[in-house]
């Protein structure tokens, strides 16, 4: 597609976004523990359409300014069969915390633990909110931001409601890849 409209290349990337012309990349199956201590595997999530995993942080204002559209995203398309799972992966954020800032603001999704930043590091996630969604055979099919601003009223596009909903319609990710922004994930070493 790309090859065919080389000035959309040149747009897309001033606007912060490309479109899919790489062959998917995929990820390794991995487990990780949730603030109770129940384990969670990528592969429990094969069933669904799509597997959405948000990079996020109890501390960080970007983060948090994201709590109640992650929320709304995850009633928006939980029954239509995309999985949502939080990743932790801040040093300094206790489970205890990670426990709190779950339950204060309402995540009916399972937020993990990563400890010493192994899943941020394998899947080069660097800031918070942060997003991958995988499909069933866990290729990303998109990676970047949840929308483009951070204050709900200024946002003008919606790239991961765009990619779910291209999924969920059998079409391909047109637009795969935006430019995430945030809080630096604060890792180990």
């Amino acid at each position: 597609m790309t090859r065919l409209f080389p000035g959309l290349i040149a747009v897309a990337l001033v606007l912060g976004f490309t479109l899919r012309d790489e062959p998917l990349q995929k990820v390794d199956n991995f487990t990780l523990q949730d603030y109770n201590g129940v384990k969670h595997s990528l592969t429990d999530y094969k069933s669904s359409k799509a597997v959405v995993l948000m990079f996020i942080a109890t501390q960080c204002p970007v983060s948090n300014s994201y709590n109640d559209r992650m929320n709304a995203l995850y009633k928006d398309y939980a029954d239509r069969g995309i999985a949502f799972v939080g990743i932790n992966s801040n040093k300094q954020e206790s489970v205890e915390e990670v426990k709190e800032h779950a339950t204060a603001h309402g995540f009916k999704f399972p937020v993990l633990k990563d400890w010493n930043n192994v899943i941020a590091d394998k899947l080069g996630a660097t800031v918070t909110p942060e997003i991958y969604v995988l499909n069933p055979g866990l290729e990303i099919q998109y990676h970047g931001r949840i929308d483009n601003a951070s204050r709900l009223d200024r946002v003008t596009s919606r790239d991961l409601r765009n990619a779910l909903d291209e999924i969920l319609s059998s079409k391909p990710v047109t637009v795969n890849s935006t430019k995430a922004f945030g809080c630096t994930i604060k890792k180990v070493g």
